[in-house]
């Protein structure tokens, strides 16, 4: 095999092993910054030999038995922690034939166990929000350094000085590699699962730069997503994140379009979703909520959905029984403004335009949304709808402004100068 082959070949056995590799590494000598020293000195050591020796027939084993190997040498060379030194060494003597054995099956009772600690201690809550995804993705998602800055399009060196400060920052805190269980592991769940999202939402909707989405960090969340359902398996939230990403990538194919240009929802060919991830979502969810994950992803047309829409007779007749309706359900619970913003647009495909506008106009004086760009874009649109197209292409302009995503600005400006010369008729309010 060729050099480009073997390091081609290198690589993605490391996409694929390096989170197991640093998570058992990180369990054997309690030091996460460590454990990725020795991962990498075991991956240049593979670069090294496998172009001569050939690629071994379980990379991982071989990856990890080298690394275990430079632990060994590593502290009897310092002549620190002799008590570790002579774990290690017994542990060692245990797997020599570790190189040839399956890796999974060697590590079957642990590995488990040490991707989870991995993903708790990745994502703990000592560290910054940034410091998480970026540890997150360096760790567990098998990225590196340049990839994360790129994907998050800020300079390498800031991505580095995160990384290196949060291992420092671990350490200094004592933070301890664990397993959690029960209430405990449930109280850092949150933690874990925001960072996931982080990641899937920035590629599903960049923040900044020229491209309106990055779907390989999509693919990396719903990745990372589908490895903590295996670890956690009774954990509904887990599994509801995960069918909600599902959901939501299935469309990434129908968002943009030749030229890169974004589509909006209403505008996507429906054909190009990907209904193998449609049907994936309610599999992946908690079963009271199968039935309502599926809905909207099946329906042929925007307009079309596959169950009896909600209509005034059907309202009225609730009301009648006694039972709350739609509207009066969705106006009656408290959330964040992001939240409520969402909702007013579910209000208005529910009971018109006028309907989310109301809801809209009571988060104008909101502080948190005052440089929220799609708090104007929603506005917009739905003005233009009312037929209100003067103060609709004010709303779209000032979202243009807000935005720093560069295909996203240009598609505000775009619906501004489309209203700037539309006589269409307003929708029912």
């Amino acid at each position: 095999m060729c050099g480009s082959d073997t390091h081609r070949v290198v690589d993605a056995v490391w996409r694929i092993e390096s989170a197991r590799l640093i998570a058992g590494l990180a369990r054997i000598v309690r030091d996460i910054g460590l454990a990725e020293e020795l991962a990498q000195d075991a991956l240049v050591a593979a670069l090294e030999r496998w172009p001569e020796s050939g690629v071994p027939d379980n990379p991982g084993a071989w990856l990890m038995a080298t690394a275990k190997h430079r632990a060994i040498d590593l502290f009897r060379r310092n002549k620190l922690l002799e008590r570790k030194h002579a774990e290690l060494g017994r542990e060692l003597e245990t797997q020599q034939e570790m190189a040839v054995a399956n890796f999974d099956t060697a590590n079957g009772d642990s590995i488990g166990d040490d991707l989870l600690r991995l993903v708790f201690i990745s994502c703990h809550p000592v560290l910054s929000t940034e410091a998480r995804v970026a540890l997150t993705l360096r760790l567990l998602g098998g990225l590196t350094t340049q990839e994360i800055a790129r994907a998050f399009l800020v300079p390498e060196p800031t991505v580095a000085q995160r990384i290196v400060r949060a291992k420092r920052t671990l350490t200094e805190a004592r933070v301890p590699f664990e397993v959690l269980r029960g209430p405990d592991l449930r109280a850092r769940l949150s933690s874990v699962l925001e960072v996931i999202y982080l990641i899937f939402n920035e590629g599903y909707s960049a923040t900044a730069g020229e491209d309106w989405m990055r779907p390989a960090l999509c693919e990396d969340a719903l990745r990372l997503g589908r490895i903590l359902a295996g670890l956690v398996p009774n954990e509904p939230e887990v599994h509801g994140l995960v069918a909600f990403m599902e959901i939501q990538a299935s469309r990434v194919r129908a968002r943009v379009g030749p030229a890169g240009e974004p589509i909006l929802l209403l505008d996507q060919d429906r054909t190009r979703w990907d209904h193998v991830l449609v049907a994936a979502s309610p599999r992946s969810s908690v079963p009271r909520k199968s039935a309502m994950l599926s809905v909207a992803p099946s329906a042929p047309t925007p307009f079309r959905p596959p169950s009896p829409p909600v209509t005034l007779a059907r309202v009225l007749r609730r009301k009648r029984t006694g039972s709350p309706s739609p509207r009066s359900t969705m106006l009656s619970s408290s959330s964040c403004p992001v939240v409520e913003l969402n909702r007013a647009v579910a209000l208005s495909m529910a009971f018109g335009p006028q309907a989310g506008l109301e809801l809209i106009d009571t988060l104008a004086s909101e502080p948190s949304l005052k440089a929220y760009h799609l708090l104007p874009s929603v506005r917009g649109d739905l003005l233009r709808k009312l037929g209100r197209f003067e103060e609709a292409r004010v709303e779209f302009e000032r979202a243009a402004t807000l935005t720093r995503n560069g295909r996203e600005r240009e598609l505000m400006l775009e619906r501004a100068r489309t209203c700037a010369g539309s006589t269409m008729p307003p929708q029912p309010g």
